[in-house]
């Protein structure tokens, strides 16, 4: 009978690496280029400076705290009162065509 030969397989580590911070991309090093060399004189217009950036979620928290801490309505009455209107316009029986009243406190009692 024949053999085979077998290999011993041994099992595979998981080697302990470091958290690596990615690497900066060197595109020229040479300071050959007319960019190099340039600094920055009286003349020269400034660059505008960049509008911080917040996480996401941070300005939208601002907000919530904002509208939280305020009374006033966020909608306008004129523009809500017909909305109110026409949705219990909808609500009540399509064949009654009676025009219904409505208290301004009842309206913005909804609003608030």
């Amino acid at each position: 009978m024949a053999r085979n030969a077998q290999i011993s397989r041994q099992p595979k580590r998981k080697l302990a690496t470091a958290k690596k911070s990615p690497r900066r991309s060197n595109v020229s090093t040479s300071s050959s280029g007319p960019s190099s060399t340039r600094r920055s004189r009286p003349g020269d217009p400034v660059a505008p400076a960049k509008p911080r950036r917040y996480r996401p979620g941070t300005v939208a928290l601002r907000e919530i705290r904002q509208y939280q801490k305020s009374t006033n309505l966020l909608l306008r009455k004129l523009p809500f009162s017909r909305v109110v209107r026409e949705i219990a316009i909808e609500i009540m029986e399509p064949d009654a065509n009676v025009g219904y009243r409505w208290q301004s406190s009842a309206i913005l009692a909804l609003q608030e």
